[in-house]
């Protein structure tokens, strides 16, 4: 068997809102920076690889001049989002163990991709994966499923998704992939056989 793992909110932490909030105190400055950055349609386009994390920048500096020092912070920081959890994490080696294959399938803009994988070691442990700034998609659609079904010869009836956006593990379902939606690590535990 074969299982595929989101990152975001799966291997790691992903709340923008919390990170917001780390950062400012002002709740409506808080609102602001969300809605028209992670909210917005050009935080698609990086995860598309359409546009790149300084390009994005520009246009969030466009769209808020007068916060102009805040957007640069914000997207500066914007690393400390991913935090890995553990709980999940540890549970990576024993699949691999049990001779499960191991791959990811993430929307992930460029950046953020290149920082994982020089960051985040347990990444090594997986035979494969797709971004999709790599590939110019993202999930929910289709074509994301079949580039790694395709590129690693995977068959979706050997493959579990896990993924915590109930939209993307109906999009598996429709592939013919066994899809999980993903709450904790005791979600996984039950397709782990040694």
């Amino acid at each position: 068997m074969n299982f595929i793992f989101d990152i975001g909110n799966v291997l790691v932490d992903y709340d923008p809102l919390a990170y917001l909030e780390r950062l400012f105190v002002d709740k409506a400055l808080i609102d602001k920076l969300n809605s028209n950055i992670f909210q917005s349609p050009d935080w698609l386009q990086m995860d598309h690889g359409f546009l790149s994390r300084d390009e994005a920048t520009r246009i969030f500096i466009e769209r808020m001049p007068e916060f102009e020092s805040e957007v640069i912070r914000t997207m500066d920081g914007i690393n400390d989002i991913f935090i890995p959890l553990s709980e999940v994490i540890d549970l990576l080696p024993i699949i691999k163990a049990a001779g499960h294959g191991l791959y990811y399938l993430s929307n992930m803009q460029k950046e953020i991709r290149d920082f994982l994988i020089s960051n985040h070691k347990y990444l090594e442990l997986f035979d494969g994966g797709i971004f999709s700034c790599d590939v110019n998609v993202i999930k929910p659609s289709p074509k994301i499923y079949h580039h790694l079904l395709d590129k690693y010869q995977l068959d979706s009836k050997d493959c579990l998704f896990f993924d915590d956006m109930p939209v993307n593990v109906t999009a598996a379902e429709k592939e013919g992939i066994k899809g999980i939606l993903f709450t904790t690590a005791e979600c996984v535990l039950p397709y782990i056989k040694i």
